[in-house]
């Protein structure tokens, strides 16, 4: 007993030592009790996190905390706030508004106009943000939804029995109404400011969180269409199909109909289903490829989308003259002061929002944005497209060379797609002579289909490197995530990442 007494209080302190100490909250307004998102928690002012849309955070530490650690809590328009770490077991921090009055300015600086302030942000672009090597460590989340919100086909005419109304509804039930989906990665960004420049991207850890089984909801409809096919359509058939005023033409493949009791048939389908296994393996590794190759594409254009560059969407500063400018206020940030300016489109121009100017340097900290009319509207012969929402943020700070790198980055998009319009498929005979329509399907098709996305990416730390570290590393081109069909809150554990809301928390694939 002793012995194994002893064992016990070994594992037990080997566990402890190797554990980390974290730290989680959440962050709310004392006065308005809301939560407050984007709010930057930093661990002795060194490397932070940044609450999610609910104000929760959670920060794992790389040591045990001790008397002298704390914890710095900024955000915009509310004071700056110091929390001893050790012992810190709070579940909810609140932060106090902080503004002043616009006449109670400091007067030694000079009264600029909104004009001159914006020519100066504009002016001060290539000092104030950091346009060498840099390597970043971030998080990257991207959430998807998709909703079916109308699905409707109707058969006006169909000469196969077994191809009418019910058996179309039959499918219409099966069709899953809408899927979520949630992307998640840790990394390492090697980069130049430069939309000329190749950026590298090392994933640490990454996760897929959806439902498999909506994916695979149609396995069987591929069966019970053969089976029909089969029964009534000739051999030396070809489709014609037909949509409003267009039409194309599909052969039959022939071995649709070839018997599987050939012995020669048999071999044929081996060395087939061999030649299909070996083109699934490289499907499989160009995916795997394609995975880093995308998602690397996917965060570097959240940064490659912001105002410091040119010819992007948000081009309020390079052609100001579209836009109408107003001071709202000033608000301090990390003990600074910053101009609170709206802009307003007022030439043609797609959006809105709020900049936050550092009033020293003219620094843009943070502009939120949101687009005022639909960015693309089109309809055309049934087929329909509308962009409708295009909103975000972007948060800079200063890194270890004083310059303005990016913090946080948030995206998110809704568009609706739907197609309203007849569908015929007749069913033609190559070597019959006169009438050669065999079978015809006639139906309305009337679809609308709405997607929408989530695009979060928080930089954890940021350093300059120069052109030789940045050459050096060499990527990983075969990473793969990890799929998780529910919810995993040990999946990040040791690792700081952006708090899931609670839709996240939710999910878990269909039994």
């Amino acid at each position: 007993m002793k012995y194994i007494f002893t064992v016990l209080l070994g594992l037990l302190s080997i566990t402890f030592s190797f554990s980390q100490a974290s730290v989680s909250s959440k962050l709310v307004d004392a006065t308005t009790q809301k939560p407050i998102p984007y709010a930057t928690i930093s661990f002795n002012k060194k490397s932070g996190v940044i609450t999610n849309t609910d104000g929760e955070f959670q920060m794992y530490l790389n040591s045990d905390p001790t008397l002298k650690d704390s914890l710095f809590i900024s955000c915009l328009g509310y004071e700056t706030k110091s929390i001893p770490v050790l012992n810190f077991n709070e579940s909810m921090v609140l932060l106090s508004q902080k503004s002043i009055e616009l006449e109670e300015v400091l007067v030694s600086n000079k009264n600029y106009t909104v004009e001159e302030i914006i020519e100066k942000a504009y002016e001060n672009l290539a000092t104030n943000y950091a346009f060498n090597y840099n390597k970043s460590k971030l998080f990257f989340r991207e959430s998807y939804f998709n909703r079916i919100t109308k699905n409707s086909i109707k058969v006006k005419e169909s000469t196969i029995p077994e191809i009418n109304q019910r058996f179309i509804d039959s499918i219409m039930t099966i069709m899953p109404k809408g899927a979520d989906d949630y992307t998640e990665i840790l990394g390492e960004l090697y980069t130049k400011s430069d939309l000329k420049d190749t950026h590298k991207l090392d994933i640490i850890k990454a996760s897929h969180l959806y439902d498999k089984k909506k994916e695979v909801s149609f396995e069987g409809l591929e069966e019970r269409f053969n089976d029909i096919f089969k029964k009534h359509i000739k051999r030396d058939s070809y489709f014609k199909i037909k949509s409003g005023i267009f039409g194309t033409k599909e052969e039959i493949d022939s071995s649709f109909f070839d018997s599987a009791d050939d012995k020669v048939k048999k071999e044929k389908e081996k060395e087939q289903t061999e030649a299909f296994l070996e083109a699934q393996k490289k499907k499989e590794q160009q995916r795997k490829r394609n995975f880093l190759k995308h998602r690397k594409n996917t965060i570097t254009n959240l940064g490659k989308a912001s105002f410091i560059f040119e010819d992007t969407h948000l081009n309020f500063l390079e052609k100001s003259r579209k836009y109408d400018f107003e001071l709202l206020d000033y608000i301090f940030l990390n003990d600074n002061f910053v101009y609170k300016i709206s802009f307003e489109p007022k030439r043609g121009a797609d959006y809105k929002g709020v900049l936050y100017i550092n009033t020293d340097d003219f620094a843009i900290v943070r502009v939120d944005y949101e687009n005022v009319k639909p960015l693309r509207n089109f309809r055309l012969l049934g087929i329909s497209y509308q962009e409708k929402l295009h909103k975000g943020t972007l948060i800079y700070a200063k890194n270890d060379v004083d310059t303005y790198t990016l913090k946080y980055a948030e995206t998110q998009t809704e568009n609706n797609f739907g197609v309203k319009r007849p569908l015929k498929i007749i069913e033609k005979n190559k070597n019959v002579k006169g009438r050669r329509k065999q079978n015809e399907l006639s139906t309305d098709l009337h679809f609308i289909m709405s997607n929408a996305s989530k695009k979060e990416l928080v930089v954890f730390e940021s350093e300059t490197i120069n052109k030789t570290v940045f050459d050096v590393f060499e990527e990983k081109p075969s990473v793969s995530p990890t799929y998780l069909p529910a919810y995993d809150p040990e999946f990040w554990e040791g690792h700081n990442v952006i708090e899931p809301n609670q839709a996240i928390k939710d999910f878990k694939s269909i039994e």
